[in-house]
């Protein structure tokens, strides 16, 4: 048999042979490259996570608390993120967002080979690592489940969980993943929130320079942030327009429009700046009952029953309090410098500073420079020049009291779009205040001031403090009474008189030290007399009168001894101004509640919290303590309330060395406590009384507070016997027997 290359010629066998042997080694090399590629495959995708799992993926979400009109007060939140839809992104965001960062989104499988291609070649021609050339697909693969290390190791990876996710989802839904996961500065996560943040809007109503603005972030969130680098956001921006333009997406007159649009920001306001106090309440709460990981990455709703209208009008009426007060004890100087700390004034920022500013605000400002008659000062963004007129009340020259690098105190009188800002000049002592309102028929706190400025310092003087509460003690000792059968026109001795206790002699005097003789215990409570307030209590018995605090709310330990009846106990201003509802409330005490509800991420109730009710005195007794405290405002010591246009009452109340200043009243609607001193226990100076100190706060919030509503009616009192008793002589003060 004749070979098949017998006839021939030996240069075209030779040829066929290197061909065949070229083919062959080809075939090997490929099939190694395809051995390795599979290997590869093999080690890389063994320990990815599985992306079947975004299923029933949900980011952390921030947990809103609500007011009682659905507003929301406050956030916990790691991450600041509004979950969304992708219907809830507009077209314009989409079409902003994929022409910027993705041009092939809609018909790519996961990846672009030619962008990873021609990044790969740039990256080695110069160089350094791969990077670039990432679609949404493989951006939204990076930040859910790999780190953000720039290796090839990584890219492969990315790649491989790309293309997997592509398999398992659509593209809207791959969208929506990513657009709710991204990072956008500042906090916030996601497309729904940053347009909540530096719009003050959903992404709906967005317009397409607000898109294009949002859409240029993720490339670079702090180098191109609106609010740090404004210059760098609109070329940033402008090159978004441009893309839009060039894929067709918008015609030249929108593009045109959109690009000579200044960058305005409407940044959202924080809302924990509201009601710090409260809201810290409602987290430690939460915590404890929930977990940390549940209330910050939850999702929960949780609703409350503060009003954002009173708390405002609470946090106003406790600033100006505390401002008339250190108005009247005159400038004290002391201020912190921070150049003396080695700070400087360009790189200083005060904790303050990261709180709206809003007009009739307070705030440490830090002054840049001070002269003869004018300094100038500085918070957050804004400066203001101080002159003679706003610093009047401190009867000394600006340049006396204010130099470089000083912190003081300023009330914001107004505040302009260009940065500047019209002040007067404060000062924060230390003095404190608190303020608690309570709904009478529910027991929801309304609204909560627990100290001058969180910031400075997280403890609650409304629910943490235990205070002497002075003469706002003594209706207790009178409900003891009346509840036990005694009538407001019975009389009492209000003379000099020594009871003899176990501890020695006690010999107490009134505070104007004069002595009305025979008097009713009407009059005797309107005018907060001390004499007839112990005569009482030693009558009925000191422990009697601890009994029915106690009923009344009253937890904390109170001594049973007879100066007790003056207030010489320590109680918190949540304490009394709930106990003070029970007189409006027919005997009633609702217990105080923060909740009304929570519910999951899904809209699941978690928990409800009802009133929570309980006899405490008869009506009989509280109608008539209600109408003895309504004389405190129309005759007595309480009577600068008497003003106001609708029916109040309460109890002022003062403690030895003016160290403390109370004022807690009531309408038929709300109960209210305001409480003045210093954390120290020192002295608030000279004629601070309750009526002084306190009572103004009070007189201003439920001014606000009830403004447009229905203020509603006390219940008369029942008629009583015409005759009226004696309760006690000239001889008969011995001390009860529980006094020491």
């Amino acid at each position: 048999m004749k070979s098949l290359y017998q006839d021939l010629p030996q240069v075209e066998i030779a040829g066929r042979k290197l061909v065949g042997r070229v083919l062959f080694g080809l075939l090997v090399l490929i099939s190694a490259l395809l051995g390795a590629t599979a290997g590869l495959l093999l080690v890389y995708t063994t320990d990815l996570p599985q992306v079947d799992a975004l299923e029933t993926y949900r980011p952390s979400s921030i947990t809103d608390i609500y007011d009682d009109h659905g507003q929301v007060i406050g956030s916990f939140a790691l991450q600041r993120r509004v979950v969304a839809s992708y219907d809830d992104f507009p077209p314009v965001l989409r079409e902003a967002l994929v022409s910027t960062e993705d041009k092939d989104f809609y018909t790519h499988s996961g990846i672009n080979f030619f962008r990873i291609v021609g990044a790969a070649y740039r990256d080695i021609e110069s160089g350094g690592k791969v990077q670039g050339a990432s679609t949404l697909t493989m951006q939204l693969a990076r930040n859910l489940f790999l780190s953000p290390d720039r290796s090839f190791h990584r890219k492969i990876e990315e790649a491989i969980l790309a293309i997997q996710i592509e398999r398992h989802f659509t593209k809207p839904q791959i969208f929506a993943l990513y657009a709710n996961q991204i990072f956008l500065g500042h906090g916030v996560y996601g497309f729904e929130a940053a347009s909540e943040f530096y719009f003050s809007k959903p992404a709906k109503l967005l317009t397409l320079d607000e898109a294009a603005l949002l859409a240029g972030l993720p490339k670079g969130p702090g180098v191109y942030s609106p609010i740090n680098h404004p210059d760098r956001a609109l070329k940033r921006r402008n090159l978004v327009i441009d893309a839009l333009l060039e894929d067709g997406k918008i015609t030249a007159a929108q593009a045109d429009r959109a690009r000579k649009a200044p960058v305005v920001l409407h940044l959202a306001h924080d809302p924990n700046s509201l009601a710090p106090y409260f809201v810290e309440e409602i987290r430690r709460y939460l915590e404890s009952k929930y977990g940390t990981d549940q209330v910050h990455e939850g999702g929960l709703k949780v609703y409350t029953s503060l009003d954002a209208g009173m708390q405002k009008a609470a946090n106003q009426s406790v600033l100006d309090g505390l401002a008339a007060y250190e108005r009247r004890h005159g400038w004290k100087g002391h201020l912190e410098n921070i150049l003396d700390e080695g700070q400087t004034i360009q790189k200083y920022s005060h904790p303050d500073w990261d709180d709206d500013l809003s007009p009739d605000g307070y705030v440490h400002a830090l002054v840049t420079s001070a002269g003869a008659g004018t300094a100038t000062v500085k918070f957050g963004r804004y400066i203001a020049e101080l002159g003679p007129s706003q610093a009047a009340w401190t009867a000394r020259k600006l340049g006396d009291i204010l130099k470089a690098g000083d912190i003081c105190y300023v009330k914001v009188l107004s505040l302009s779009p260009a940065g500047t800002a019209k002040v007067s000049l404060e000062q924060d002592s230390g003095a404190q205040g608190a303020l608690l309102a309570i709904d009478n028929a529910t027991g929801g706190i309304k609204a909560l001031v627990g100290g001058r400025d969180f910031n400075d310092s997280k403890f609650n003087r409304a629910t943490q403090a235990l205070r002497q509460v002075g003469s706002s003690f003594k209706p207790y000792v009178y409900t003891t009474a009346i509840d036990q059968g005694a009538n407001p026109e019975d009389t009492i001795l209000d003379e000099p008189v020594t009871f003899e206790t176990p501890s020695g002699p006690y010999s107490p005097h009134n505070y104007d030290e004069k002595f009305e003789g025979i008097i009713t215990l009407r009059r005797a409570l309107a005018q907060s007399r001390n004499i007839p307030a112990l005569r009482l209590a030693s009558k009925i018995g000191i422990a009697s009168v601890i009994n029915y605090t106690e009923r009344f709310g009253i937890t904390s330990r109170l001594p049973p001894y007879l100066p007790l009846a003056l207030g010489s106990a320590e109680i918190t201003l949540l304490e009394q101004t709930s106990a003070y509802s029970v007189f409006p409330n027919d005997g009633v005490r609702v217990t105080p509640r923060y909740l009304t509800r929570v519910t999951d991420y899904e809209g699941r109730v978690l928990e409800e919290d009802f009133p929570e009710v309980k006899d405490v005195v008869s009506a009989r007794t509280a109608r008539i303590m209600t109408s003895m405290l309504r004389d405190v405002v129309l005759h007595g010591t309480g009577i600068a309330a008497a003003k106001l246009p609708f029916p109040v009452g309460g109890k002022t109340g003062t403690t030895n060395d003016f160290t403390d200043a109370w004022f807690v009243g009531f309408s038929p609607t709300i109960s209210c406590g305001v409480w003045v001193g210093y954390d120290e226990k020192k002295s608030l100076g000279a004629k601070e009384t309750g009526a002084r100190a306190a009572l103004p706060i009070w007189i201003n919030f439920m001014t606000a507070a009830m403004a447009g509503k229905d203020p509603g009616e006390f219940q008369p009192p029942p008629n009583l016997p015409s005759t009226a008793q004696k309760l006690d002589t000239p001889d008969s003060a011995p001390a009860s027997d529980e006094s020491h």
